[in-house]
C-alpha cells in the first residue's frame, strides 16, 4: 500500500482565494480566549491613579444596540491625579480631560460607589451614589446635586473611554493584519485550498 503525501503551504504561499478563506475562517483566532485581560489590568491601573478602586468590569460588544462597558467599584478624591495620568498615558487626551475634571472637583470628603444594575453593560446600567463627609467626617447621603451629577458623569465618561478602548483592541485583533501575524508567528500550515493542516 502506498502512503499518500499531502503538500502543505505557509500562508504566504497560498493563492489569494485560499488566503481569503483562511482569513475568513480565522477571524476569531485572537479573541477566542480572554483577550481583554491585559486591557482590564491597564484600566484598573488607570482607575487607581484616578482614585477609583475597581471591583468588576463588564462589557458586551461590539455591534449591537445596548453594547457598552461599565465597572463596579468605589471612588474617593485623590490629589495629584492629573500629573499621574499624564505620566501613565501621555498622549490620551480624553483621560487627561477626565482627570482634570476630577481634580477640579477638589472635594476631599467626596466618595462614590458604583454598582452594575440591569441586563446590559453600558454606562447607564450603573447606580452611582455620591457621598460627601460632613465637618465631623460622617458620610452624608445628600451630596449636593451638582456635585453628584458631575462625579456621576465623569464615571460614565470613563466607562465610555473603556468601551472605546476595548472596541479598538477588538477591531485590531480581528483585523487581517493581526490574524496574519498570529498565523505566521505560529508557523501554521495549510492545504492548497486553505484548510488548516
Amino acid at each position: 500500500m502506498q502512503l499518500q503525501t499531502i503538500k502543505t503551504f505557509s500562508f504566504s504561499e497560498l493563492s489569494e482565494s485560499a488566503k481569503d478563506s483562511v482569513l475568513s475562517n480565522s477571524r476569531n483566532i485572537n479573541t477566542d480566549y480572554d483577550w481583554h485581560n491585559d486591557d482590564d489590568d491597564d484600566f484598573k491601573s488607570i482607575c487607581s491613579l484616578l482614585g477609583i478602586d475597581v471591583d468588576n468590569i463588564y462589557y458586551s460588544g461590539f455591534s449591537s444596540q445596548g453594547d457598552g462597558a461599565c465597572f463596579e467599584g468605589a471612588y474617593t478624591y485623590k490629589s495629584g491625579l492629573l500629573k499621574a495620568i499624564k505620566e501613565y498615558a501621555p498622549i490620551d487626551k480624553e483621560l487627561h480631560r477626565i482627570a482634570k475634571q476630577l481634580q477640579l472637583v477638589k472635594y476631599r470628603g467626596v466618595s462614590a460607589t458604583i454598582k452594575h444594575s440591569g441586563h446590559y453593560y453600558h454606562e447607564y446600567c450603573t447606580d452611582i451614589a455620591v457621598y460627601q463627609e460632613d465637618k465631623d467626617g460622617y458620610s452624608d447621603d445628600d451630596a449636593p446635586i451638582e456635585l453628584s451629577d458631575e462625579i456621576t458623569e465623569l464615571m460614565r465618561d470613563l466607562m465610555r473611554w473603556l468601551y472605546k478602548s476595548l472596541e479598538s483592541q477588538y477591531e485590531y485583533l480581528t483585523s487581517d493584519e493581526a490574524i496574519i501575524e498570529t498565523i505566521e508567528a505560529n508557523d501554521y500550515q495549510f492545504t492548497e485550498d486553505g484548510e488548516l493542516f
